[in-house]
C-alpha cells in the first residue's frame, strides 16, 4: 500500500518548476514528478553514503513494483532501460520510446509522488561509424520522455571513446543527467584503471562537460553470477579518490549477484550513487527463485519456479517450450520479455499484482536495508523548491584546459595509457 507524499503543498510546486521541458510538453497534465537524473544524484550527495536503485524496467511489473517501493520509502529513484534491450532491435516490449510514458501512466494511476528520472542506459557506440546515426536517435529519445543517458563507447579504445563522448554531448539537454563509462563489464577480465578514468574524466572536463556517474569495470559481471566473486570495492574506492576533485559519482552496473554486505560497502565506501539492477527484477517477477541478493539459484542447471509466485505454472510451461525451441538457457532467458508481455498482461488481477509486489517487496528491502536511499526523495523536493528550476546547478567546475585536450593530444594521451580491455565479446547490458 501506497503512502501519501508528506509535502503535498511542496509536491505541487515540485510538480510546476521541477519537470524538464520535454516532459511539460508529452504530459502537461500528469501528476508524476519526472525528473532530471542530475537531481537524483544530486539528492543521494546530499544525504552521504546511500546510491539508488536504476531499476531496469525489462517488463511492465518490475516498473511497478519498484515503483511502489520508492513511494513505500521515499526514496527518490530512476527507472531505466538498456539501448540492448529497448533499442531498435530490442527484446523487451518496454523500450526507450515508450518508458517515459508508461512510468508516468502508472505514476498517476498509483498516486507514486516521488521524483523519478528516466534513465537510458547502455547507448552503446562500438565503432566510429555508430555515432553519426546516433545523434539523431539520441534527441528521439529525450523527444520521448527520457531524462537521463548513459554514453557508452567503452567498447572502443580509449582515445575512440573520449572522441565519442565529446560529439554526442551537443545532442543532449545541459539539464540532463550523464553517465558515462571507462571499461566494459566483464567481470574480473579487463578490469578498470584510475588512469583510463582520469583520461576520460579529465577530457570530457576540458570541454565543460561534468558528467554525473561514471561506470567502471569493477568486478562484477552483468545477468546471472555463476559465483560471488562480484564487485571488487576497493578497485573502487581507489579510482573513486582518482577522481575525488572533478566530483564524479559511480554507477554500479551488475548490481543482480552481488550479496547485500557487499553492496553495503560499495555504499558506504565509495562515491557510489547510482546502482543498476535488471536482472533479479526480472526474475523475481516471473516467480523464479533466487537468494538473498536476486541471483537465481538453479537447481541441475535449471531454474526454479517458487509455487504461488510470479506467473501461473501454464504460463511459465510456455515460457519454457518458447525457450528451449529457441535455444535459450541462463541470462538469455531475458529474450523472453519482448514475446510474453502481452502473454503476462492477460493473466488474471490477482497474478499481475503478485508480481509486481513481489519486485515491491525487494526492492524496498534494497532501499531501506542495503542501499541507504529512505527520504531522499524529500531531499529531491527541496533542491527543486531551492533552485525554482528543473535544471539543478553543477557538482563541480572547470579544471583542465582545454588546449591541452585536442584530438590530436587526445590521441597521443591514449597512446601512453596502459591497461588490459580484456577479450572480446558481448557484454551488453
Amino acid at each position: 500500500m501506497t503512502k501519501p507524499f508528506k509535502y503535498s503543498s511542496d509536491f505541487k510546486n515540485a510538480i510546476d518548476i521541477g519537470r524538464p521541458p520535454t516532459i511539460k510538453k508529452l504530459f502537461p497534465n500528469s501528476k508524476a514528478l519526472l525528473v532530471s537524473g542530475k537531481y537524483i544524484d544530486q539528492a543521494m550527495l546530499i544525504k552521504g553514503r546511500c546510491m539508488t536503485i536504476a531499476a531496469n524496467g525489462r517488463n511492465s511489473f518490475v516498473i511497478r513494483g519498484a515503483l511502489a517501493a520508492a513511494q513505500r520509502a521515499d526514496a527518490a529513484i530512476i527507472v531505466e532501460i538498456a539501448r540492448s534491450e529497448g533499442g531498435t532491435n530490442a527484446y523487451c516490449a518496454v523500450n526507450l520510446w515508450n518508458i517515459a510514458r508508461q512510468t508516468d501512466a502508472f505514476m498517476n494511476e498509483l498516486g507514486i509522488t516521488i521524483p523519478v528520472a528516466i534513465h537510458a542506459d547502455h547507448f552503446g557506440i562500438k565503432k566510429p561509424e555508430d555515432i553519426e546515426p546516433a545523434k539523431p536517435e539520441i534527441s528521439s529519445l529525450f523527444d520521448a520522455g527520457i531524462t537521463s543517458i548513459a554514453v557508452d563507447a567503452s567498447h572502443m579504445p580509449d582515445d575512440q571513446n573520449l572522441l565519442a563522448n565529446l560529439e554526442l554531448y551537443n545532442y543532449i539537454p545541459d539539464w540532463a543527467g550523464l553517465e558515462t563509462e571507462v571499461g566494459e563489464i566483464k567481470g574480473k577480465l579487463g578490469l578498470s584503471t584510475d588512469q583510463e578514468a582520469l583520461f576520460l574524466i579529465q577530457g570530457l572536463n576540458a570541454h565543460n562537460i561534468f558528467p554525473n556517474w561514471i561506470a567502471l569495470n569493477n568486478g562484477t559481471t552483468h545477468g546471472i553470477e555463476e559465483s560471488d566473486s562480484g564487485i571488487n570495492v576497493e578497485l573502487t574506492a581507489q579510482i573513486h579518490e582518482a577522481l575525488e576533485k572533478y566530483n564524479i559519482s559511480g554507477a554500479q552496473h551488475g548490481t543482480s549477484g552481488n550479496n547485500s554486505q557487499r553492496l553495503r560497502e560499495i555504499t558506504s565506501k565509495t562515491r557510489t550513487t547510482k546502482a543498476n539492477v535488471a536482472t533479479a527484477l526480472q526474475m523475481i517477477s516471473w516467480g523464479v527463485k533466487v537468494n538473498d541478493y536476486g541471483n537465481a539459484i538453479l537447481e541441475n542447471g535449471n531454474f526454479i519456479k517458487q509455487k504461488g509466485r510470479g506467473v501461473t505454472q501454464d504460463l511459465w510451461e510456455e515460457m519454457l517450450t518458447f525457450a528451449k525451441d529457441n535455444n535459450l538457457k541462463g541470462g538469455d532467458f531475458k529474450k523472453l520479455n519482448l514475446p510474453f508481455e502481452s502473454r503476462c498482461l492477460v493473466q488474471p488481477k490477482k497474478i499481475r499484482d503478485r508480481m509486481a509486489k513481489d519486485v515491491e517487496d525487494f526492492v524496498f528491502n534494497l532501499l531501506t536495508d542495503v542501499f541507504n536511499t529512505t527520504d531522499t526523495a524529500s531531499i529531491v523536493i527541496d533542491e527543486i523548491l531551492k533552485n525554482r528550476s528543473h535544471a539543478p546547478g553543477l557538482n563541480t567546475q572547470k579544471i583542465e584546459n582545454k588546449n591541452e585536450w585536442t584530438k590530436e593530444k587526445i590521441i597521443e594521451k591514449a597512446s601512453k595509457i596502459t591497461s588490459d580491455k580484456g577479450p572480446d565479446g558481448n557484454f551488453d547490458d
